[in-house]
């Protein structure tokens, strides 16, 4: 029992400190032999790619690791003049986009009154896609507006962007739009 307790007490680190003459904590004092043998996750890397921040239009860079064509670790880029090094917890854990066990690979598809997801390829669906924005646009298009000013636009049609997309995406996703006659056009950006 007293063998015991000496060896919880040898164990503190508060005791560990004061032993060995490092009082603030800063050195061997804290060291485990586990904490001893750690090495930064970086440390596996084959290399480094310089990435944008895919979540939000800030534009954070990110430093992307690689081992093996897998990402094993993401961080701030530090030469990032918007960034500077930090990213927020959803920058922090955007390798789940690319690695994430719950990320879907296939086109799902829930048809109306359906209770199951059934599997499309992504030719299918973007036809599918495609047909219901022709089929729609024509039956409710309007040349004009009830008080007989040109309108040709529909209003049965919508689209939500997302924060993720950069100028270039947004400025063609607007064209398209435009010449669909859908004028409901928006962004959920929320900067």
């Amino acid at each position: 029992m007293l063998m015991e307790l000496a060896k919880l007490l040898e164990s503190w680190p508060a005791l560990r400190q004061l032993r060995e003459g490092d009082p603030l904590g800063l050195g061997k004092a804290v060291q485990s032999p586990r904490s001893e043998s750690l090495v930064p996750r970086i440390d596996e890397a084959e290399h480094v790619v310089h990435s944008v921040c895919p979540y939000c239009a800030v534009g954070c860079g990110q430093l992307v690791y690689v081992s093996g064509g897998d990402v094993t670790h993401i961080e701030g880029d530090p030469a990032s003049p918007i960034s500077r090094g930090r990213l927020c917890p959803k920058g922090q854990a955007s390798k789940s986009f690319v690695q994430s066990p719950l990320r879907e690979y296939k086109v799902k598809y829930r048809r109306p009154y359906g209770t199951r997801w059934e599997e499309l390829s992504l030719d299918d669906a973007m036809e599918m896609i495609a047909e219901r924005i022709i089929r729609t646009r024509a039956r409710t298009w309007r040349k004009r507006t009830e008080g007989g000013a040109p309108a040709n636009r529909t209003m049965a049609i919508g689209n939500l962007g997302g924060a993720t997309l950069d100028n270039e995406e947004n400025y063609l996703i607007k064209k398209l739009m435009t010449g669909l006659g859908i004028v409901q056009v928006e962004n959920q950006a929320r900067i």
